[in-house]
Order: C-alpha cells, then structure tokens, then sequence
C-alpha cells in the first residue's frame, strides 16, 4: 500500500477499490476483457416490454466497443485476443458479451453461446451484459452450473434506482424487479455486477446519491459508474435538441463521483468511473472524451479531500 494512501484495497494512489486490483489479486496476472456483440436483442426494443430501447442507447445496444458482427463470437474473440496480445502479450482474458440484452434468448441459444468459452481454457471468465428482467429462474441455474468452471459475472444495467428516472428514459423495468433479481442472484455463486450512469435528465445530485447509497447495501460485487452521453441518432438526443436539459460539468461529475464512493462499502469492486462515447457520434459533453484526465482529476480531489471510497459507508 503506497505512504500516506489509507485506503487498504491499493497497490498504487487510487483511493477506491479498482477492477484492475481485483483481477490482478484473483487471478494473480494481468488481465483483459475482450468485448463480443452475439446479435441478442432486447425486450425494450422488440415490443415485449417497450419499443425503441432506453432513450440514451443508440443502434448497438451499448456495443459500439463490441466486436464485428459479421463475424462470428470465436472469431471475434481471436481477433480481441490478438489486439489484447500485441499490448499485454501474456494477459489472461474475460470474454465480455456486451452489447444488448445477452440473456434474452431460449435456454438452448444460451447454451450454444456461451458453452463453447467457458470451455477454453485461455479464459479465465465470463462476464455477460443482460437486464434484470432477462434472468428467468432457469437461466439463473444454467449460469450457476457455469460457475464450477469459470467465474462468470452478470452486469445488470440499472441506471438509476429512481423509478421516475427510469420512466423518462424509457428504461422498460422497475427498481424492485432489479432487487428481486439481485436477491435471486445473491443464491449463487455469480458474481454480480450493476451500472449506474450520472445525469440522467432532471436527476439531482441528491438522488445520484441515493442510487449509489442504495447500491451499497445490497449483495452485489461491483459497480460501474459514468457519465451521461448524449449520442447521435438517440431519442434522447432528439429530446435534448427540443427541450435542452442541465448536463453536469467534468467539475460536478467529480464531486458527485466521489460523493458515491464515499457511500459504497470498500470492498465493493469499482469496475468503471468514467464510460467510451463515440467521438464521431457523441454531441455532449465533450470532457469525457479525455478519460485519463477525468480519472487523474478524481485521484487528485480525493487527495485533496482526505477522502476514500467507504469513508461514509454505514
């Protein structure tokens, strides 16, 4: 642990509990996610639980970093290899199914999907993108069952813990049928994952808080947190051309994030405080387009406050 950092779960100035120093203290190497788009779909596109998606996810399903969907998954997983490789030549590898809804399938397609790579044995885990209205009961023992293979991970969207919140952004489920999955989950040895995303339209610092405070007391393992992109060819960009709505500052982001790790139980894995936009295809903010710079700003106000995640963690 690094002089005069107190916070115990770092190997270097980060004052939270990162994802790299978790992989590097499970698995004891270092260790890459190779992002793979498997062509599911989504409930909240298909009419089943609304039309359109979430208003801020564009064409991708959240999958513009995903691989080449007209390959197929082994292939692009060789080709995320390779590139992973060429940086971190003995990195071991998360096949990370990312874009869309990656449980909404029958049973036997999920076994068709994912079987074949809890199988290699050049990957150390599986972690799958889905929602929390995605995971029937007997997906849920299907992925279990995994587990005596392969660490598998489950990342569930929730965005918000503010039903009104999700409402607005067309979100397609409520903040207690995220919970009855989570408790669900908490039976197994999944590892469980949750996305909350800062400035969502008209959310105030207060409830950005919430969500994290809420987070916090129940039995998941990580987090990923960023800011809002207002992307292209979204509904909500159309509705922030129409009736523009406050987008935090890189200023006001950091001091909610912080904020958030204050609250969030140290041990809790912080897989993501800052998210990718397209360049070409993000119309606000442009601030979080410089990623190390939002980051090293965090380090740098947590110094400044004396603070660190769980400092406020009841």
């Amino acid at each position: 642990m690094p002089y005069n950092n107190p916070f115990i779960y770092s190997d270097d100035n980060k004052r939270y509990h990162t994802w790299n120093y978790y992989l590097k203290h499970h698995f004891h190497q270092k260790v890459c996610k190779v992002p793979l788009n498997a062509n599911f779909s989504c409930p909240n596109r298909d009419g089943t639980c609304g039309v359109g998606g979430c208003t801020f996810c564009g064409s991708l399903g959240s999958g513009e970093f995903a691989g080449d969907i007209h390959k197929d998954l082994m292939q692009q997983f060789e080709d995320g290899k390779a590139m992973m490789h060429r940086k971190w030549p003995n990195a071991g590898l998360i096949a990370y199914f990312q874009a869309y809804t990656n449980t909404y399938a029958p049973l036997h397609v999920l076994k068709d999907t994912f079987d074949p790579f809890v199988e290699r044995d050049d990957i150390l885990a599986i972690s799958i993108a889905t929602r929390a209205d995605c995971l029937e009961d007997d997906t849920i023992a299907y992925l279990q069952s995994l587990t005596k293979k392969k660490e598998i991970w489950v990342e569930l969207g929730l965005q918000s813990v503010h039903d009104e919140t999700a409402k607005r952004v067309n979100r397609g489920h409520t903040y207690a049928q995220f919970v009855s999955c989570i408790k669900k989950l908490a039976k197994t040895d999944i590892k469980i994952a949750v996305h909350l995303i800062n400035s969502l339209p008209y959310e105030t610092k207060d409830e950005m808080l919430e969500s994290a405070d809420r987070i916090a007391h129940l039995p998941i393992h990580a987090v990923k947190i960023h800011m809002l992109h207002i992307m292209e060819n979204t509904k909500m960009a159309k509705e922030y051309e129409q009736h523009p709505f406050p987008v935090l500052s890189k200023e006001e982001y950091i001091d909610i994030v912080i904020s958030q790790l204050e609250l969030l139980p140290k041990e809790m894995i912080i897989q993501r405080l800052t998210g990718d936009g397209v360049k070409e295809h993000l119309i606000t903010p442009e601030w979080t387009l410089k990623k190390v710079v939002v980051l090293n700003d965090i380090d740098k106000e947590m110094v400044r406050r004396d603070t660190w995640q769980g400092k406020r963690y009841r």
